[in-house]
This record gives structure tokens, sequence and C-alpha cells, in this order.
């Protein structure tokens, strides 16, 4: 079958990911800035650019769905 199929846009800058980030492995700056937490979330755009750090996983996809991105995770 060689039929040409349309998919929809294919703007890969509208997805982001989602990936847990240790504190301790955050720059000294953003680690006093976050007592009592040993886990934070990154949104990272598809090349690579962290856009966000968050709370919670729920909260990153929140963020990414309010910004018109569609949210994936990733390890």
């Amino acid at each position: 079958m060689d039929t040409p199929f349309e998919f929809g846009p294919s703007d890969k800058a509208r997805i982001v990911y989602v990936r847990p980030v240790a504190v301790s492995d955050l720059p000294e700056e953003v680690r006093r800035q976050v007592s009592g937490i040993a886990t934070l979330y990154a949104v990272h755009s598809a090349d690579g650019e962290r856009l966000a750090l968050v709370r919670d996983r729920a909260l990153a996809f929140i963020l990414a769905r309010q910004n018109d991105m569609s949210p994936v995770n990733a390890h």
C-alpha cells in the first residue's frame, strides 16, 4: 500500500518532555529555593531546552497543556 496519509501538523516544537530531576543535581541557587523536596519535574522542549521546573508531575503536565503543548514522559 503506497497511499499518502495526512497525519496533521508535524510541528515537533509543540511536544514537550517531562522528567524527574533530583534536586541534588541542580545548581546551588535552585537548591536554596527548594527545601524539603528531593525531586522536581522538568519540562523540556523537543530540542532539550529546559523550559520549567515544577514541584510535581501532574503540575508539569497541566503547565504544558495550558500552553498548548503536548507533554510526554521521559525517563
